[in-house]
């Protein structure tokens, strides 16, 4: 007769079971978070739950995954003499996964945070770096007093051997610092619009980083720039303290027109155009300036408000076409320089010779006698 308990209690068996359960739970978890728990987040309107969940499904998995083979081989009695060293190498991984899953979390916890509060549209890399290495490093100390390791000594050390460090790297050290300048003080942050003054450098900041803080242009390129010599630059930030900026827009007219006419046409123009052209304030109230005599035109400037720094280009578009139909419209000429030359009969000049010259010795001539 077959003794069932025996072999149920085989080790090697309790070895199979083990971990067979801990794989088919390992495929259940992944399933749950792949199907389940993937509908239901897409279903809130916030992207966050859908962030956590893909963060939390690859590391929970191994995890799993881990601890199936652990508990297995603690099972055989072959393995008996590596039982320490098992509970070593499974609490190095479980502590490192520990570590990422939490950087993950925290990383996505920190994003929302500033995006509600900060107006951080993203998070710049180098706050997540930072975060990130703080985890690891406690991670390691965790890791390192679990195998009786001074710490003392070693950060000692690690202090010595930093301050040749830092003077070797006095450079990335001062970009990186004026990196954590920069976030801090949040006066340019992810998203914005910014212009350096004295230099043809604008376009909307994509990412501060350790080292370097990414640019892109409009043209679609990105521009590196040290973190250090962006602190040390006057910035126009055209995302502060509102997104919304007026524009104004040049224009003139001949001396002729009729100023006060000019004047409606220009703002019946600019109001329409505020009500129907995409990313124009349509609330705002549009107005107009005259503000010098200019060679050919009376100049004047229009004034409209848009929502975005790049709302600009297509209002202006806009604008500059209605008001031109507008103006031959009503015959109002928007003239271009002239030049008028007048001709007439040439000035008579005189001129004086520099030096006075000398009129020449008339000749003496004898006269001779002839007897």
């Amino acid at each position: 007769m077959v003794n069932w308990l025996s072999i149920v209690t085989s080790e090697y068996v309790q070895f199979v079971l083990i971990l067979v359960s801990g794989l088919f739970l390992t495929y259940l978890v992944s399933k749950l978070f792949s199907g389940y728990l993937k509908k239901l987040v897409e279903a809130t309107e916030s992207d966050t739950d859908d962030k956590l969940v893909d963060a939390i499904k690859d590391p929970l998995c191994n995890l799993l995954l881990v601890m199936s083979f652990y508990f297995a081989l603690r099972k055989l009695s072959v393995l008996y003499s590596v039982h320490l060293w098992l509970d070593k190498v499974f609490f190095v991984i479980f502590i490192a996964v520990m570590a990422i899953l939490s950087s993950r979390i925290f990383s996505i916890l920190v994003d929302k945070w500033l995006e509600v509060h900060k107006r951080f549209k993203k998070t710049p890399q180098l706050l997540n770096k930072i975060f990130a290495v703080t985890i690891y490093l406690v991670a390691l100390l965790m890791i390192l007093g679990y195998f009786d390791v001074e710490v003392t000594p070693l950060i000692a050390t690690l202090g010595i051997g930093g301050l040749a460090v830092g003077l070797a790297l006095q450079k990335t050290l001062s970009d990186f610092f004026a990196g954590i300048h920069i976030i801090s003080e949040r006066q340019i942050n992810v998203g914005d619009h910014i212009e350096l003054k004295g230099e043809k450098i604008k376009g909307f900041v994509e990412d501060i980083g350790w080292r370097s803080t990414k640019i892109k242009t409009l043209t679609n390129n990105v521009i590196i720039m040290p973190n250090s010599r962006l602190a040390d630059s006057t910035i126009t930030n055209n995302r502060l303290p509102k997104n919304e900026m007026t524009i104004k827009i040049d224009c003139g007219v001949a001396y002729d027109s009729d100023l006060k006419k000019v004047e409606k046409i220009a703002v019946d123009v600019a109001k329409k155009i505020q009500k129907k052209v995409q990313g124009a304030k349509q609330e705002f109230e549009p107005w107009i300036r005259f503000h010098n005599f200019g060679e050919s035109n009376i100049e004047f400037k229009t004034f409209l408000r848009v929502e975005t720094f790049v709302d600009q280009y297509l209002v202006k578009h806009e604008f500059i076409k209605e008001l031109k139909s507008r103006f031959d419209k009503e015959h109002i000429e928007i003239s271009w320089p002239v030049r008028k030359i007048y001709s007439g009969d040439k000035p008579k000049y005189q001129t004086k010779s520099k030096s006075k010259l000398k009129s020449k010795p008339k000749s003496r001539t004898k006269r001779v006698s002839r007897k």
